[in-house]
């Protein structure tokens, strides 16, 4: 893969890395300054989204090079839009004339339109990424991949990032690997991002990622890294989503169920897609009764139509209903 071959520069903070076939190494021909959107970048990643506004308000009193500005703002409406204000995120990133600002304002767009109208935010960012700058613009990119992420275009996703330009397009590499079952190149880009920063909170959760995709063995260290996280940074509602996930591929039922019942009740975990299909899950491992679920079930067709799961699943339900009004006919 491409990826896996070429040389660069690996941008994360205030660090440059050089790339090569014998790995990254630091760029020291720079004094290296402190990272002043540590804290931001780990809040976000975390899915703390409302702290990460709170930091990137006082960030935002503390005066910093030009590229850390623009940096702040867009994690700033990232974490906007993890909190679905996308009133918001259209209002200010559409008006920018920073690429990746209007890029966001076209996935708040998305989210936020009905079906038939996504197509059409598909094209405009097209024809953003069309740009001439859109090639060397790294937060465009990514911003571009999440899009189409949602889109469910993963070739085009990939093709954002699959240079590793940086730690995040590393990150989402593996991801899509992920999706598209290509654990080994998934793991193969995982090295390259602990060659870059292993300690990093981005290598951390890849890991798990990669851990939690790879089966039960790889799902305890797993649940072990995100402790980790959990215990230095507290939890999040997306955090306890991925170790009930990684528990659930451990066959520890129980243990998921309390990391989505703390969701439910601390971080509104009650009207979150992902939440919510977890829960059906464990509820199944479980033995549950219809019935218990029924109320998670009815909630996710109600208001998050759109998710896969609900997608997947209307459409199972309507298959079944039809053969079954089959055999009903020749029966009668």
């Amino acid at each position: 893969h491409q990826l896996l071959g070429c040389t660069g520069l690996l941008v994360y903070g205030d660090a440059w890395w050089t790339t090569s076939k014998l790995g990254w190494t630091r760029d020291t021909t720079e004094t290296m300054e402190p990272d002043e959107l540590y804290t931001l970048r780990a809040q976000y990643w975390l899915g703390h989204y409302s702290m990460a506004l709170d930091e990137g308000r006082q960030a935002a009193r503390r005066p910093m090079a030009a590229h850390l500005k623009a940096e702040r703002e867009e994690l700033v409406l990232r974490a906007a839009l993890g909190l679905k204000q996308y009133d918001r995120v259209m209002s200010e990133g559409s008006s920018s004339s920073n690429p990746a600002l209007r890029a966001l304002a076209l996935h708040a767009t998305y989210l936020s339109s009905a079906p038939e109208a996504r197509p059409g935010v598909v094209d405009n960012l097209k024809a953003l990424m069309a740009s001439p700058d859109a090639a060397s613009n790294t937060s465009l990119q990514l911003v571009a991949c999440h899009v189409y992420l949602a889109a469910d275009m993963l070739r085009e996703a990939l093709q954002c990032v699959h240079h590793g330009l940086t730690m995040e397009h590393l990150a989402m590499c593996v991801q899509i690997y992920i999706r598209i079952d290509r654990l080994d190149l998934a793991k193969q880009t995982l090295d390259l991002l602990k060659q870059a920063d292993e300690d990093s909170i981005l290598a951390q959760l890849t890991s798990a990622y990669v851990g939690i995709a790879g089966g039960r063995s790889g799902a305890e260290d797993a649940v072990h890294l995100l402790g980790g996280l959990s215990e230095q940074y507290g939890p999040s509602l997306m955090l306890l989503n991925v170790v009930a996930s990684a528990n659930i591929v451990g066959a520890r039922y129980d243990a998921a169920e309390s990391n989505l019942r703390e969701a439910v009740d601390e971080f509104g975990g009650a009207e979150d897609a992902d939440t919510l299909v977890n829960l059906v899950v464990v509820m199944q491992h479980l033995g549950r009764k219809r019935g218990d679920m029924e109320k998670y079930l009815s909630v996710l067709k109600n208001r998050c139509s759109d998710h896969p799961y609900v997608r997947g699943l209307i459409q199972v339900e309507g298959a079944l209903e039809r053969e079954g009004g089959k055999y009903a006919t020749a029966s009668a």
